[in-house]
């Protein structure tokens, strides 16, 4: 990697304002993920090897067993990191602008986004394509409903379970069952 495009991951992945649309160097990368999950989605649910190679090359970090169905969408892939036994149903996005991690034996229902990617409120930057991120970090034995939106600079504890349709904006403790939008804790598992 090249020190321009090296000091452009630090930027990007520092919290601070960003350029998000005329980075050149980050749309290069973007791109040629864009294009490996494009091959992916392409691919046919039989050809196992073939998924399994092609999904550890556009993730940053996998465990031995990790099953990801198709379609699958992220921004960058190596912000990505999933613990052991990894299942993610269709239609899993994750905008990776910033470190996303899953501990293991997460399980995600379909139709589920995860974004570190957010935008100023401030008019002006937001149309200058300035944008912030922050990482996402979920621990081991998650469980996710179908339709969960999580927001950047989220953490999810151990053990919980967040239901579906919830949109995740705070920290949830680990060992609790979480609904709603906003997601909160209901009660202890």
């Amino acid at each position: 990697m090249d020190a321009q495009l090296q000091r452009e991951i630090e930027k990007m992945m520092s919290g601070n304002l960003y350029d998000a649309t005329d980075n050149q160097p980050l749309l290069k990368v973007l791109n040629e993920c864009h294009n490996l999950c494009y091959e992916y989605n392409q691919l046919r649910p039989t050809q196992l090897d073939e998924r399994d190679a092609l999904i550890r090359r556009i993730l940053g970090k996998t465990g031995k067993k990790v099953n990801i169905l198709q379609p699958f969408f992220c921004d960058y892939g190596f912000n990505i990191e999933v613990g052991e036994n990894f299942f993610a149903n269709t239609n899993l996005v994750i905008l990776d602008e910033a470190r996303v991690s899953f501990g293991d034996n997460v399980f995600i229902a379909p139709n589920c986004a995860f974004y570190t990617a957010g935008h100023p409120l401030d008019v002006e930057q937001r149309n200058r394509g300035l944008e912030y991120s922050l990482p996402i970090t979920v621990g081991n034995n998650v469980w996710f409903g179908g339709n969960v939106v999580v927001v950047p600079g989220v953490t999810i504890g151990d053990n919980a379970v967040i239901g579906a349709g919830s949109v995740v904006v705070h920290d949830i403790p680990p060992a609790v069952l979480a609904v709603g939008n906003p997601c909160r804790p209901i009660r202890q598992i």
